[in-house]
Formats: C-alpha cells, structure tokens, sequence
C-alpha cells in the first residue's frame, strides 16, 4: 500500500467514524465539541508512543484532542515528561504525582495507561468508575479474573475503552484479514505465532534503596512489595508478579492477530505449554522467572488449534527474510502465521501481509510499507473518534477482544507454571479439576489496591 493510499484509508476510515453521531456528545458535563482533554499514566518507555500520537493528533482539527497532562510516581520522570512535552506540543503540560488525581480533575476527559502490567486492570477500573475514557496497554491485564473485571466496569459505566494491540488499526493489516476471511488461502486449518527476540542477560536482583523521588509502594500498588532493586524496577516483564513474560509483553500483539484471523471469539477450552528459561538462569544467572522459551498449544471447542512460540536467544525466522521481503530487519522476530487449503498468510510485523499459493508457493495479493514502521497513530485516532461518537463498536480493539488475546497469553503461562495440561470452562472463565491452575486465574490481593469482586 502506498503512502497516498495508506492516508486515504486512514482519512475515509475517520470520516466514516466521525459520522455516526449526528449532535454533539455529552460526557461529565463537557461538550465534546470542546478538545478532549487527555493525560498520560505512566512515563516510562512505551509512554514516548502515547505522546507522540497525542501531539500528532492535536493537529488533526476533526478529532479535536488535547494532551493535557502527565503522571508518574517517579519525580524525575514526571520532569522529564513534562519538559520534553510541553516543547514538543507547544503548551504547557500538567503534572500529577499520583494517578487519584489525575482521576479527580474533572477537566481531564480521558487517560491512557502506560503502567506496568500488574497495574494495567485496576487503571481502567479507576478511570471508568471516575468517568473517564481510557486507553490501556497491552496486556490488558495481568490476570484473568482482573481481565474480565475491566470489561465489566467498562460496560458498567459506558466507558471507551481501548486495548493496545495496535495492530487492529493498520490498514494493511486490515486488508489482510480481510481478505483471509473472504477465502485468499481457502480453509484456514492451523495458526501459529512466534515472539523470537534476543533479550541478552536481564541481570539480578541486588537490593538497594529505593531512589529519591520514587514512591515504590505506589509503583508496586496492586503487586506485592518486594524490595526495591533496579532489576524489580526495569525487568518487571519478566518477574511473575509484575509481568507476564515475552508471551504476554510481544505475544499477545500476534494472539490477537491469530484470534481475529480465525474468527475465535470465545476462550479455548484446552491449553498446554512447556518451556525453560536455560539461556537466564544457566547461562546468564539472571534473576528472570518467566520462560525465555515457551511452546504452547491452544485448541478450542469447534476443533480450531493455535500454537504459540517464544525463544530469547539466536534462532531462525519463520516469518521471513529481508532478501524475500523488504523488512526492516535481516529475519523479524515476531510473525502470525495461516496455513489454508489453497496455500499460507504471514503477518510478520505491525504493517503488513503476505500469502503464497499453491504447492509452488507463488506470491498472492500482499500490502506492506518500506521498513515495516510500527505506526501507534491510527489506533490513538480510532479510539479519539469513538469517545467522541460514543459506539463502542467502532472501536478496532475494544476492551473485550482486549481480554481474550490477553486471557490466551496468561493461560499458557499458568499450564507452563503447573507443568501439565488445563481445561478450560470458556462460558465461566474457569479451570476444571485443577485447584493449583485454577489459583493463577487471580492473585492475593494487597489492601488499598483490590481489584473488587462488584465493580
């Protein structure tokens, strides 16, 4: 797809979105003819994408959005933020120090979560009980029952709220699906993910006091406190009770992918995952605790099987080659791969699609763009024009789908964690017969920070 295409796709798309509402919305009382005021939660790395597409967005007229503050437990990157933002943006940028005052200030309309994981559920439980609309990132949750928590108290108070599997919104990516449930590669059989990224040594827990500036007790908030250490605060990915592991960090991107390619609309009901983190522990004498490679097989009730794989360390590709391809890099590390009955799909980064038919393998219909850019836009602009139409429905990731890819990731960490199959009740979001698993669904809760049974 070029690049005039790609901006009259994205063009058409915000124009078909704006139109479904015909007066203007009303949300806590503010006219959102007005700017919709936005803050960001969370100022570490991923946080740079959410700013970005903010400032981008405040010059879109027809979307009509503000960046108006940013939060961060952390002094010196609540600072950071503020300075490079207000720059960037050409305004001044409001500073919070704690995210119940983000949720207080009825002038902010919406907020993105850019959180570690184990925050990640009750953020946009917060932010929907205190009316606002909210953008999470991915995982949506760092647990299952948590998950389906989030959805409810986005139902509740009629919140829009976006999942960050980006992905959903690239238009090449759309085109792809698109064409894959019309039939491109006949009867889609099997999908497999990969996630194969080099993460080096991860380094160790070494205890030391907590920084200045840095509220750690409100950093762990719903997560147990452990003591402070610059592994606990950078590697949280790869600690069980912050994070969920490269599955749940790049995996769950091609999870979704995977769903929404195969028309999965329920859980599975069947999960088996194996794995070791060798590279870490034996060779790195790493602190890590989440597998650096995971195999994973998922079936569901109408008999459709995904597999999943994770690998931390020097491997082959399975999605492609630069010298095929024009990716950004030599073999990407991140693909979803169909295998029909009339030939294969991959969709190996955030923007593009390819197929190969027949026996021989001969290049079908694709779209990509040089480099393979991984473009946060489009789904920061679909989620501004939903909260201003106020349909959930157009929404490309709401909170929901949200879950199930992240639900898909948390159950192969829970059948890697207990080393044997689970069976999975996908109406009652329940483990059968398996009191070790079933207590992975959720954890202890820590008192002040209580994702609640009643949202």
């Amino acid at each position: 797809m070029t690049e005039k295409n790609r901006r009259d796709v994205l063009k058409s798309t915000a124009v078909a979105t704006a139109a479904t509402f015909a007066a203007p919305a009303i949300v806590r009382g503010r006219n959102l003819n007005d700017k919709i005021r936005v803050a960001i939660v969370g100022m570490g790395g991923r946080a740079r994408a959410h700013a970005e597409s903010l400032v981008e967005l405040e010059n879109e007229s027809d979307v009509g959005v503000e960046f108006a503050g940013v939060c961060d437990c952390d002094e010196a990157k609540r600072k950071s933020a503020e300075l490079v933002w207000s720059q960037k943006s050409g305004h001044a940028i409001k500073t919070y120090d704690d995210m119940r005052r983000v949720l207080d200030d009825k002038n902010i309309d919406a907020i993105t979560f850019a959180t570690p994981n184990h925050w990640h559920s009750l953020n946009a439980i917060w932010g929907c009980q205190a009316g606002k609309d909210v953008y999470v990132e991915k995982p949506g949750s760092h647990n299952i029952f948590e998950g389906r928590k989030m959805v409810e108290a986005a139902r509740k108070y009629d919140r829009i709220v976006q999942h960050g599997t980006q992905c959903r919104s690239s238009p090449n990516i759309i085109e792809g699906i698109t064409k894959l449930h019309e039939g491109v590669i006949g009867e889609v059989y099997f999908a497999r993910g990969i996630a194969y990224k080099i993460r080096g040594n991860l380094g160790q827990h070494a205890p030391r006091p907590v920084p200045d500036g840095l509220d750690w007790d409100a950093w762990c908030g719903p997560a147990p406190v452990h003591e402070f250490s610059n592994f606990q605060h950078r590697r949280w990915h790869w600690i069980w009770d912050y994070g969920n592991g490269e599955i749940g960090n790049q995996g769950v991107h091609q999870m979704d992918i995977l769903r929404w390619g195969l028309k999965l609309d329920d859980h599975p009901v069947q999960v088996s995952s194996v794995g070791t983190n060798y590279m870490q522990e034996k060779v790195h004498q790493s602190s890590a605790e989440t597998p650096g490679v995971l195999s994973t097989s998922l079936k569901w009730a109408n008999g459709q099987m995904v597999e999943f794989e994770v690998r931390d360390w020097y491997t082959n590709a399975e999605a492609g080659f630069r010298d095929t391809y024009p990716f950004v890099q030599k073999d990407f590390p991140v693909g979803a791969i169909f295998l029909g009955s009339e030939g294969t799909m991959i969709i190996p980064d955030y923007s593009s699609f390819y197929t190969f038919l027949g026996r021989k393998r001969e290049p079908g219909p694709s779209a990509f763009e040089e480099g393979s850019p991984i473009s946060n836009l489009p789904h920061f602009r679909n989620w501004a024009m939903a909260v201003r139409s106020r349909r959930r429905e157009d929404l490309t990731a709401e909170i929901e789908q949200g879950h199930k890819s992240s639900a898909l990731c948390h159950l192969a960490n829970i059948a890697y964690r207990v080393d044997r199959t689970v069976q999975f009740d996908p109406h009652k979001e329940q483990i059968l017969g398996d009191d070790q698993a079933a207590a992975l669904l959720t954890r202890p809760e820590r008192e002040g920070y209580a994702v609640p049974q009643e949202v």
